[in-house]
């Protein structure tokens, strides 16, 4: 294989003392097998089989007294494997969530990831408006957890609509713009702040539908993720090199869009 610039703009890391725990819980959540656990040196391995530099990392807090301490963890990794930018959580009942945002910044971390489903929340809930607006303002992008069949929280829709009325704020809708719901993504995510990830949606499309939503949004909206402990890095790079896009898309999308959006070179 060529060498090819690569950076996972979706992968999932976890404490050694819950990591197992946490591969059991998501791979229930989904039913679907792991292909690994959420190890970061575990993540570092596997990224290098097929040339990772960079890799998006975050954790969802499921409570929100879990979220200083998972971002104190993300941060901690950061520090420890340069190759990782970091995203905070943040949970839509925390008792402060602007001050904790202070702290995502001091702790220098580049954005922050919401998981609608587990977290049990609307997305376009009218209460995260003001923090989606604090986050715009202070340039921290929302990487989101969107679609699901089984759940309403996090559809394309209502992505839209958070992305409509904070204009400001730069959307990272997850898995091709809506897992299990990639019609609804065609219907609602065109719009200028949403980007979209390739994560844990390669296996399910068809080429042709993938290749269809790529041209449809352009590779200037896409960016390469393997959702990372769920996915082999080397499936999923195989996945989507099939597509057969042209040289200039496919590096778009594994590694220009990332460092466009998140201002760091790969």
């Amino acid at each position: 294989m060529e060498h090819l610039k690569i950076a996972d703009a979706h992968a999932h890391i976890f404490p050694g003392a819950i990591a197992e725990k946490a591969k059991e819980s998501v791979g229930n959540f989904y039913h679907l097998p792991m292909y690994t656990t959420g190890f970061p040196h575990t993540l570092i391995e596997e990224g290098s089989k097929i040339g990772v530099t960079r890799y998006l990392v975050c954790s969802a807090a499921t409570t929100p007294e879990q979220v200083c301490s998972i971002n104190d963890f993300i941060h901690r990794k950061c520090l420890q494997y340069p190759q990782f930018v970091g995203f905070a959580t943040l949970h839509p009942h925390m008792e402060d969530p602007f001050a904790e945002i202070d702290r995502i910044l001091q702790l220098g971390l580049r954005g922050v990831k919401f998981h609608s489903d587990l977290q049990q929340f609307y997305a376009d809930d009218p209460i995260m408006l003001p923090i989606y607006r604090r986050l715009a303002q202070v340039g921290l992008p929302v990487l989101f957890h969107a679609g699901d069949s089984r759940y309403d929280y996090s559809q394309p829709r209502r992505i839209h609509n958070v992305a409509e009325a904070v204009p400001g704020l730069t959307c990272i809708a997850s898995h091709f713009g809506g897992y299990q719901r990639w019609s609804e993504a065609e219907l609602y995510l065109k719009l200028p702040n949403v980007y979209l990830d390739t994560s844990s949606s390669l296996y399910f499309l068809t080429k042709e539908d993938a290749r269809e939503m790529i041209a449809y949004f352009g590779p200037e909206k896409f960016m390469f993720g393997t959702d990372f402990p769920m996915w082999d890095h080397t499936a999923e790079l195989r996945r989507f090199l099939d597509l057969g896009l042209p040289e200039k898309d496919r590096d778009q999308i594994l590694c220009k869009t990332f460092e466009q959006v998140l201002g760091v070179r790969v």
